[in-house]
């Protein structure tokens, strides 16, 4: 069978046998006004007043904003917003545009006025959240577990503070969006170590899909409410990136309404676990280097059985990228078991800690082919990942082996759009938010 994988700005069409199981979310179609659905989700927001009520002349407005790594349609939404500044009567000079790094690089200039539009970036100031310029953050609390939250200055001068983001499912934190743009998004390094350590990472209940009981997400909401947003705008988006629902409110009405509208679509079960599993990381700009595009490995890896094969398909047209931490802890454990006990040891604490540990868990499950233009076969060992050049030959190839050794057909399976898929297995349940 013929099928289209997510890569790049692009699709990477693939041959796989015939009796491969294609899993992808629930499709929904783009809105066909998403710019007068924000509007009308601005007017009629969840839990909260309209903005326009929330708004004074005086106020200084920050909007956080996601970074060049996600696909937000932060233009259109910022664009509504201006609507709201201007007729209330908010002058320009007071209104921020804050990028919202993480852990990230920064964005270059042409990057920024592609996610956010000439127009906004000539009338607001625009500035980038980078966790390691202690400088730039100011401390709003402790958490119980002793870790200091800190957050951007600009965030935390704000009368008016305002969140865009969009939700999906997500590795450790259940789904993106919501509290997740303040912390990391706009929080310290520091602050971003704390609340990704490796305990929390280990937890069974830290996974996709997954808010309550979910230690990691409950700390990250923890941090957030000690500087709460005014609003937040989230979206949803189909694998066009398209916008097919807004949710305007307060912090948890407005994402937990958004949380159970993508949990619909994106849970999908099967009913065995699986030899080989083909998966991507839905694209760019998610797919734009290896460090991202761990989350598509840890999806596929939910329905890999131990002992078998992953392929993932990513363009990481920025690398690895080699100067992040990931790289230089994946080499410094040389081996699955060696990083899980670097990240393990009593003490111990580095930035992208979290990337490595679930790479690592990933390939203690299966191992992990890789085919990626942006990525060296040298880079790629170095990594712990097994290079290819072909997804098809590969697929074939493991198929065979698989036979052999089995003596029963292989049992393949593809998730074209990778990380926006919870794929789980039928004999378990989920509820709404709470994917198993």
């Amino acid at each position: 069978m013929h099928v289209r994988l997510a890569y790049g700005r692009g699709q990477l069409p693939v041959s796989l046998p015939n009796h491969t199981d294609v899993i992808t979310p629930i499709y929904t179609a783009a809105l066909a006004d998403p710019a007068d659905a924000i509007r009308r989700a601005l007017a009629d927001p969840i839990g909260i007043p309209p903005l326009r009520e929330l708004l004074n002349p005086t106020d200084r407005v920050t909007i956080v904003h996601c970074d060049g790594t996600r696909p937000m349609p932060n233009s259109v939404v910022i664009a509504a917003i201006a609507e709201v500044l201007d007729a209330v009567g908010v002058p320009d000079k007071q209104v921020t545009l804050l990028n919202a790094l993480g852990t990230h690089r920064r964005n270059t200039p042409a990057e920024l006025e592609q996610m956010l539009g000439s127009e906004a970036l000539r009338r607001y100031r625009s500035l980038q959240s980078y966790s390691r310029d202690t400088h730039d953050f100011r401390q709003v609390g402790v958490l119980p577990s002793g870790g200091a939250v800190c957050v951007h200055h600009a965030y935390f001068e704000a009368d008016v503070r305002i969140l865009l983001g969009f939700i999906e499912p997500h590795f450790f934190a259940g789904f993106s969006g919501g509290p997740k743009l303040v912390v990391p998004g706009i929080a310290s390094q520091s602050t971003i170590e704390h609340v990704h350590r490796a305990e929390l990472i280990s937890s069974p209940q830290a996974t996709w899909g997954r808010l309550t009981g979910n230690p990691l997400w409950e700390t990250l909401n923890a941090a957030a409410a000690m500087a709460p947003p005014t609003c937040i705008i989230n979206v949803a988006l189909n694998r066009d990136k398209e916008i097919t629902a807004v949710f305007a409110g307060s912090l948890s009405a407005a994402h937990q309404a958004g949380v159970s509208y993508v949990n619909e679509r994106a849970q999908r079960s099967v009913n065995q676990l699986y030899d080989i599993v083909v998966t991507t990381n839905s694209g760019y700009p998610l797919d734009q280097n290896l460090y991202q595009s761990v989350k598509g490995m840890s999806a596929a890896a939910r329905i890999v059985r131990p002992g078998g094969s992953i392929v993932m398909a990513a363009e990481c047209s920025d690398g690895i990228p080699e100067q992040s931490a990931f790289a230089r802890l994946v080499q410094q454990g040389g081996h699955p078991q060696g990083v899980l006990d670097l990240v393990h040891t009593p003490g111990f604490n580095a930035p992208d800690q979290w990337q490595a540990q679930i790479l690592a868990l990933v390939c203690h499950r299966a191992a992990v082919y890789l085919y990626a233009d942006g990525v060296t076969a040298q880079q790629a060992e170095m990594m712990l990942l097994n290079p290819i050049e072909d997804v098809s030959a590969c697929v074939d190839k493991l198929a065979i082996t698989y036979e052999r050794q089995l003596r029963r057909p292989a049992r393949i399976c593809v998730l074209p759009e990778g990380p926006q898929t919870i794929p789980y297995l039928q004999t378990k349940t989920a509820g709404t938010g709470d994917a198993p």
